[in-house]
């Protein structure tokens, strides 16, 4: 038997929390301001993600990090916030099944972001795996 990689069951964990995130959020949107419930998320978060410091004993020093470590942290934040407010506006007007498959274009920036800046390889695997997502993404826009 082959052993898994670690960062693959934290990958796979992380699309099943998304998977959940995207449910339980859908049913949260219900009749608040979208805007009101990404905030609400994000102390839940805040508050979570701070329990785990805490716990772990992870706690480091601000003032131990790079420049570029805080501008590349609150660039990725802001993109983080935004990436929210549309999700869970998107989850408010439309059905679960096109909000998820069309999110998962994230995939294909990412993709090719990594790609272009960060000279990872372009290997078969990559191309006909982002080509099947992106277009079971937008299979979904088909009338």
């Amino acid at each position: 038997m082959t052993n898994i990689p670690t960062w693959v069951l934290f990958a796979l964990g992380s699309a099943f929390f998304a998977g959940l995130t995207t449910f339980f959020g859908k049913l949260g949107v219900h009749g608040i301001n979208s805007n009101f419930a990404t905030f609400i998320r994000t102390l839940v978060v805040l508050w979570a993600i701070g329990g785990l410091l805490t716990w772990r004993g992870e706690w480091q020093r601000l003032s131990q990090l790079s420049v570029s470590t805080w501008g590349f942290l609150v660039i990725s934040g802001i993109t983080t916030g935004l990436s929210w407010l549309c999700y869970f506006r998107a989850l408010q007007l439309g059905p679960i099944s096109g909000v998820a498959s069309l999110d998962k274009l994230s995939l294909a920036f990412a993709l090719l972001l990594g790609i272009l800046f960060l000279g990872e390889p372009l290997r078969w695997q990559v191309m006909i795996g982002s080509a099947l997502i992106i277009a079971g993404s937008l299979i979904f826009l088909i009338p």
